[in-house]
């Protein structure tokens, strides 16, 4: 049926299911078929798998598969993540946890020696924490799996083919990935990594090809074995460097590493409800918090919001976000990380090993073998009664939920498009200083010093205030501030 007829056929005032119904088709039509992600190859890898008649999960698979070879100062495949996936037929909201797991089952506890450096970041150095002992179980390729297996259309190896033609090919090396490798050259140069980010001796710059030959052997192992990181060729390799080098991995590890699919945290918002997950990420919380945008100038919105932020502890953390929502209203928002990435290559395959273990801001009481590790990650899904209006996630950390929720209630309360929203200048609270980027109401951050409040103002944006994704009604955009990109499909 039409649209016109649909409307001819509901105007009369019984036919009220009808009516619904065109409500949300008049809304669907106006959710397009989209992906955002943290690098242009990302998304091309997605909206290929939407093009080739994949869902919004074979194209989140897809397109974070790509990011573990286009993002990999960012993310890998031996990272974790956390999902959240709408099913437009049925109407469910289900969260997938991939994250990592402590390590160590089947030993004898033992402490980890972890390497100590501080690294640039910003005008301030932090300190990580990396080496092999800061592996923890890697959790992400088990949830594309999961993800593709549970909600996917298109056969397994269809989804890790754009992966694989980007190892081989290589792919650009964008401004702001750059700019991260710049800061985080003392790990991600400390092994293997030199040959792949310092070819030559002399640091990739932007513009140049990042070239990770490894990976093409890797994926090709993957696309033949789902479960190749856990029981196959990838885990034998993994384990062994592990051993060699006085990582706590075991094969018991591997065995009993499951993701887990459970019901999201949900909480109004803006005349809708926000599905996500709590946790560390406290998004629920703060949502509960935020206070209506819509109306006030840009000093009262800057202030109120910091008011409902409050303040946090300011640690760092490489991570990325796809998001994607297909044609018939299916929607995933997808982040993964490595935390700083461990220093430690799979030789000859470029898998970088992650240091989740030396994340300080996870390390939320007794760490015992096979239990899941806590994470800041908050993909998010925004519904209402017309179906559903967003799906957006952010990397950056303690930044994460300030980058998320600010870009979130532009769109939802203050009316923005999502190029607007992500755009827009942010700023972020820690405990002794309000960062903030150019472009920031200046009377707001006067006020926030009249009262005390110490201002630290950037010379530019940048990757400290995090990357998000988002598609929307509002259209579809990715975070310049980690070289971010959108498309829609054909």
């Amino acid at each position: 049926m039409h649209q016109r007829q649909l409307l001819t056929c509901i105007s009369h005032p019984c036919n009220l299911s009808a009516r619904r119904y065109v409500q949300w088709a008049v809304a669907s039509l106006s959710m397009q078929a989209a992906v955002a992600g943290g690098h242009p190859a990302t998304v091309a890898a997605g909206i290929e798998i939407l093009e080739d008649g994949g869902n919004a999960a074979d194209a989140a698979v897809a397109a974070s598969l790509a990011s573990c070879v286009a993002e990999t100062v960012m993310t890998g495949l031996l990272g974790g993540g956390h999902a959240v996936y709408f099913e437009a037929a049925s109407g469910r909201v289900r969260n997938l946890d991939c994250f990592v797991a402590v390590p160590g089952l089947g030993e004898e506890p033992r402490e980890a020696e972890l390497i100590h450096l501080d690294v640039p970041f910003g005008a301030e150095l932090v300190h990580y924490a990396v080496g092999p002992a800061s592996c923890a179980v890697p959790g992400l390729p088990g949830g594309l799996e999961a993800l593709a297996r549970e909600h996917g259309r298109l056969p397994w190896r269809r989804l890790v083919e754009p992966a694989v033609r980007l190892a081989h090919d290589g792919v650009d090396f964008p401004p702001a990935h750059a700019a991260c490798l710049a800061m985080l050259a003392p790990v991600m140069t400390m092994n293997e990594g030199a040959v792949i980010y310092a070819p030559g001796g002399e640091l990739l710059e932007a513009g140049d090809r990042l070239e990770q030959p490894g990976l093409v052997a890797a994926l090709e192992v993957l696309a033949d074995d789902a479960s190749a990181v856990y029981s196959g060729a990838i885990a034998t390799e993994l384990l062994a460097l592990s051993a060699e080098r006085g990582g706590l991995l075991t094969r018991a590890d591997f065995d009993a590493y499951e993701s887990r699919w459970t019901d999201p945290v949900e909480v109004g918002y803006a005349g809708g409800r926000l599905a996500t997950r709590g946790g560390l990420s406290a998004v629920p919380e703060t949502v509960s918090r935020l206070p209506r945008l819509h109306g006030l100038d840009d000093t009262e919105r800057v202030l109120a919001l910091v008011d409902a932020f409050g303040a946090s502890a300011d640690l760092q953390g490489d991570t990325t976000n796809v998001s994607v929502v297909d044609r018939e209203g299916n929607a995933c928002a997808f982040t993964s990380s490595l935390g700083l990435g461990s220093g430690d290559f799979i030789p000859g395959l470029d898998l970088h090993l992650n240091s989740m273990l030396g994340e300080a801001d996870l390390l939320r009481g007794r760490l015992e073998p096979g239990s899941r590790m806590q994470s800041m990650m908050a993909p998010l899904l925004a519904l209402d009664r017309d179906g559903l209006s967003l799906a957006a996630g952010a990397a950056g950390g303690t930044r994460l939920r300030t980058a998320l929720l600010t870009v979130v209630a532009g769109i939802l309360d203050e009316g923005l498009t999502a190029v607007a929203a992500v755009e827009r200048a942010r700023f972020h609270a820690a405990p002794d200083v309000v960062n903030a980027e150019p472009g920031v109401n200046e009377a707001a951050l006067d006020e926030l010093e009249a009262r005390g409040r110490r201002v630290r103002r950037w010379p530019a944006p940048h990757h400290y205030f995090g990357g998000v994704s988002v598609v929307s009604r509002a259209g579809a955009a990715g975070d310049p501030r980690r070289s971010g990109a959108a498309a829609t499909t054909r």
